[in-house]
């Protein structure tokens, strides 16, 4: 039987994929298991594991000609047409700390632009999804991103920001924004991009990411009405490391004060 490559049924086996992770990962949740911590000094523990596999049933049973690139497990069919790219647990110090903070990501990519994305909190009973040309759904409400267009009256979240505060012009630059917003949040992982795209907030900012975290939620930014990009304007792809969203106009104007050159003292 040959697999239905339709948008619905990507978005369909997407979400089904999402909620069988939940299973695993719930009952998991709030009990005893062990941790490990792996190379990059991130933990895992089983119900990360098993939320994948969970994921990659799904999904190779929908579609067996598609690749799969999965934070736990690896690239399977890294050069097909079609590449899922699947993070199980993003948050997992969240999830082992028990504060619900954490997501299963599962985005799309078609020759290498990522046209769908999933974004499932189960701890919290939030599910979103976009795909292109589909819009940006939370539940059965479709989202829209806030119009402020002005850094002096923006609600930023940002999230890791280790790498950034490393680079003496970024982090200058992120203390002049940071000077002028109306207000100052950090949410951080699924919940501020979430809140980004309903317009209860109006822009992010991260560092230390990669592509896992945050495939499924540019679709969900961009497909709400916003630009998501990284920190130098570039539009996310299999190396991104940082993030900048928000809508057109407030995005255009964080990029402009990031990439204005560090002030010399005389100019201050």
């Amino acid at each position: 039987m040959q697999a239905d490559h339709s948008m619905r049924a990507f978005i369909d086996t997407a979400i089904k994929a999402a909620k069988a992770a939940s299973g695993p990962i719930m009952a998991r949740y709030l009990g005893n298991f062990a941790i490990e911590i792996k190379a990059d000094q991130t933990p895992v523990t089983i119900a990360d594991r098993e939320a994948e596999l969970a994921i990659r049933a799904v999904l190779t049973e929908a579609f067996p000609d598609h690749g799969i690139y999965g934070e736990e497990f690896g690239k399977d069919q890294p050069d097909a047409e079609y590449l899922w790219l699947v993070d199980p647990i993003d948050g997992t110090k969240s999830f082992v700390k028990g504060t619900g903070m954490f997501s299963t990501q599962i985005a799309l990519m078609h020759d290498g632009d990522i046209i769908l994305g999933v974004s499932s909190a189960p701890a919290m009973n939030e599910l979103a999804w976009a795909a292109r040309g589909e819009g940006a759904w939370l539940g059965d409400e479709r989202l829209s991103i806030s119009q402020v267009t002005s850094i002096d009256e923006a609600q930023l979240s940002f999230g890791n920001l280790s790498s950034m505060a490393r680079c003496a012009d970024q982090w200058a630059a992120l203390g002049r924004i940071v000077a002028r917003l109306n207000r100052l949040r950090g949410y951080g992982d699924f919940y501020h991009y979430h809140r980004l795209a309903a317009g209860q907030l109006d822009a992010v900012v991260e560092s230390d990411v990669n592509i896992l975290d945050i495939a499924a939620l540019s679709v969900l930014v961009e497909e709400a009405g916003g630009v998501f990009t990284d920190l130098a304007g570039r539009r996310p792809d299999l190396e991104t490391t940082s993030v900048l969203a928000a809508n057109p106009a407030l995005h255009a104007a964080l990029l402009a004060e990031l990439e204005e050159p560090k002030k010399s003292p005389e100019s201050l």
